[in-house]
């Protein structure tokens, strides 16, 4: 029998792929040591140092040389506090949390220390809703920041799609994953690469709320969850797809198992 331990329910042989992988990153990023993991001196809780763990383990190689560890402990100490804060946060099971809630990426936006900026905008008008009406209001915040427009250039941050008021569907997705997640709700991009129907593709999101998946249009605020102008055609999709920056074991059907991610 697999033993698991008091952090977020690892289970040994999770913990030493976690460290094994950490120090691979480590052997790699050694020109930024002092930069990226001089924050492990620090005082940090079990939960901070293995979150950070975690993060490295996984994190695009890109990442490591583009930002330095102060961001990310910063990341790992407010989705911590968040998860401590919302009524829900407990509720939302260790496995969902590293892979769906800890994650500070979306797709291949710039990374900004963004959670708390969000999780202050959403607090006060989805803490005392049910999660699913939370994803619901949610996205109609998404809705009230962003609006769409086409287009083919790098994925946009959150912020910056704030500022900028529109975005593609990518760059929509992205902020309604990244607004859920900052009030603890698991949350993914998926997309289509082509519809059966035309040569076009399309993102949305899908969030958890009390052992469900449902999914909504990212920034096309509906009545209720599961619905959206695109459900007709994404039940005639090819493939429907996410990455996820882990060892991610399912349930869902798994199309590539790489060293650093999942899809």
């Amino acid at each position: 029998m697999t033993m698991q331990t008091s952090v977020f329910s690892l289970d040994s042989l999770t913990m030493e792929r976690i460290e094994r992988k950490f120090r691979e990153k480590q052997e790699l990023a050694k020109a930024k040591t002092h930069d990226l993991f001089d924050v492990f001196q620090e005082k940090l809780t079990d939960e901070e140092a293995w979150a950070l763990k975690y993060l490295f383990a996984y994190m695009p190689v890109n990442d490591m040389a583009d930002y330095d560890g102060a961001l990310f402990l910063s990341h790992v100490r407010r989705t911590l506090e968040i998860r401590q804060k919302m009524p829900w946060g407990h509720r939302v099971p260790d496995h969902l949390f590293l892979h769906f809630v800890l994650p500070y990426r979306v797709n291949t936006e710039n990374i900004e220390d963004s959670r708390g900026i969000l999780h202050d905008e959403l607090v006060d008008r989805t803490k005392s809703l049910s999660m699913a009406d939370a994803i619901l209001e949610t996205n109609y915040w998404c809705h009230e920041k962003a609006t769409y427009i086409g287009s083919d250039l790098r994925t946009m941050s959150p912020l910056t799609m704030i500022r900028n008021a529109r975005g593609r569907c990518g760059e929509e997705s992205t902020l309604a994953v990244a607004a859920l997640r900052s009030i603890g709700i698991p949350a993914r991009q998926v997309y289509t690469p082509r519809w059966a129907h035309c040569d076009d593709n399309h993102a949305w999101v899908e969030a958890w709320a009390d052992g469900t998946w449902y999914y909504i249009g990212a920034c096309e605020p509906e009545a209720r969850l599961n619905q959206g102008w695109f459900s007709p055609p994404a039940r005639r999709a090819m493939l429907i797809d996410t990455r996820i920056y882990a060892d991610y074991p399912g349930p869902e059907d798994i199309t590539l198992a790489d060293e650093w991610f999942t899809e």
